[in-house]
């Protein structure tokens, strides 16, 4: 008998959604959401330290929403590169530093004594946008407190059994020996200068650089002192027309559109849907802007009328990995079916 509700969780770097999703209504109840229990919360814990943590929050927050649901299997949705098998191999903006690989799927499944998928939060948000892109191919961008990207194409995500595939966040942007520091510890990578905290970063540096420029910017009237300038503010000023802030936001822009560039020149996809809290709070700004980059750049083959449809905001909510994680498992079947398949 097909289930009526799984149980969904979605872990980020700062915080830790848990839902019901119903497979028949195809909807999300009884949606909680609590700071996770990372690097955010512990700066200057160690690996070892932070993965426990993260196990222990996960097995009670998620085991209480199992007997309250009365569900009989558990997906979570994970904020870093995860194999075949459920175990996350890395993950930069929850526990930074690399770590040994953490058997999550199985610590979760003894603890909770229920079937347990676990796939990156991009493998599972793809699924949500599965439906709506038609079978098209379409690459899944989230652009938040990192970025992360996936392929779908052919009815699968593309990802190597080993968790590889879908990092652009972490490709090299900026080969400079003194680029942006990564929260992985590397220097130069996508999400280091193009992410919201890559945006934030480079705001402060800009201001800076350029003092009477900041000071004639409306970012100044919010955050006189650089060094307290927050990305509500940022993105306020972008959306407001400021000069100052767009030219930051732009420069970020290049670095994304350029990589964006690459997956379409590699394979072809034409069809990119953008997500994440910063690029959603921008909003058309951020898909206008970084439109205009690949034009800039060019996509071999395209004209700029086609590439000017390549990009597309995703929806404004915060669910994705909720919603997709309940949509893998209702297309897969069951919990176990999902793992064999994924």
């Amino acid at each position: 008998m097909a289930e009526s509700a799984f149980t969904v969780a979605d872990l980020g770097g700062t915080t830790l959604r848990i839902a019901r999703y119903d497979t028949a209504t195809d909807a999300l109840t009884d949606i909680r959401r609590t700071p996770t229990e990372g690097m955010d919360r512990h700066p200057g814990a160690p690996v070892p330290e932070l993965q426990d943590r993260i196990v222990a929050q996960l097995s009670e927050l998620a085991g209480r929403a199992v007997r309250r649901h009365r569900s009989s299997a558990l997906a979570l949705a994970f904020a870093g590169p995860v194999t075949a098998d459920g175990r996350v191999m890395t993950a930069p903006t929850v526990w930074g530093g690399r770590g040994e690989p953490l058997p999550l799927r199985l610590l979760l499944e003894e603890r909770l004594g229920l079937p347990v998928v676990v796939v990156n939060d991009l493998t599972a948000a793809v699924w949500r946008y599965v439906a709506t892109e038609g079978r098209q191919p379409f690459c899944l961008i989230t652009v938040s407190s990192g970025i992360g990207s996936k392929v779908y194409r052919a009815g699968e995500v593309l990802l190597d059994p080993e968790g590889h595939g879908g990092e652009l966040g972490h490709w090299t942007s900026d080969p400079s020996p003194r680029a942006p520091r990564c929260d992985c510890g590397g220097r130069g990578h996508l999400g280091a200068i193009a992410s919201g905290r890559g945006m934030q970063a480079a705001a402060r540096r800009a201001a800076l650089a350029d003092p009477a420029g900041y000071a004639g910017s409306r970012l100044a009237q919010d955050a006189p002192d650089p060094a307290r300038l927050d990305n509500r503010a940022l993105v306020a000023a972008v959306r407001a027309g400021d000069a100052f802030a767009t030219a930051v936001l732009r420069g970020g822009l290049a670095h994304l559109a350029s990589a964006i560039t690459s997956v379409f020149a590699s394979i072809g996809v034409r069809r990119y849907v953008l997500m994440g809290g910063f690029a959603l709070a921008v909003g058309p700004r951020f898909v206008e802007l970084l439109t205009e980059e690949l034009r800039r750049l060019g996509c071999f083959g395209l004209s700029a009328e086609e590439i000017g449809r390549m990009v597309v905001l995703g929806e404004p909510d915060d669910d994705h990995g909720l919603i997709g994680a309940g949509r893998l498992l209702t297309a897969r079947g069951t919990a176990r079916q999902a793992v064999a398949a994924r």
